[in-house]
């Protein structure tokens, strides 16, 4: 099942367990957080709203809160000594879906606990070493030619 909801004004196709950029929204890190406006819920019989789908909400996990890349503006005035230089970078949000609900149904307050991943432990009789990558032999060094002197 797949919804398609609204979020700072962009539109986004979500589905549980997919992990999308956000604009910042101002709820901390580690807290779930509702999304209301459905516009669409598809799946075996999908549900298209008009202009939402009423009843359903989509839930998510605030995973933590970034920057984009840094985008530089830059004007230049030929021949006229100006230059303005500013730039910016754009905050998002890092969210984890995790249900989409129907029928008013209400998400959990706190986020699914995640299992933690065990290290993977060797089997007996396995080789424990993994093997190097041989080293390339060293260049040898070059002469320079000489220098040219004057006549």
């Amino acid at each position: 099942m797949f919804a398609v909801i609204k979020a700072g004004g962009k539109q986004y196709r979500v589905a549980a367990e997919d992990v999308i950029q956000i604009d910042r929204v101002a709820v901390e890190a580690g807290k779930v957080i509702e999304f209301g406006e459905v516009l669409l819920l598809g799946g075996d019989t999908p549900q298209v709203g008009a202009p939402t789908v009423s009843g359903a909400m989509v839930a998510g996990e605030v995973l933590q809160h970034t920057r984009g890349d840094k985008v530089i503006a830059f004007k230049k005035r030929r021949r006229k000594n100006s230059r303005r230089k500013r730039g910016s970078r754009h905050e998002f949000s890092v969210i984890r879906i995790t249900e989409i609900l129907t029928n008013g149904a209400k998400p959990a307050k706190e986020p699914p606990a995640r299992p933690k991943r065990e290290p993977k432990v060797k089997a007996e009789g396995e080789a424990t070493e993994a093997k190097k990558p041989a080293k390339k032999a060293a260049k040898p060094a070059r002469k320079k030619p000489a220098a040219k002197g004057k006549k």
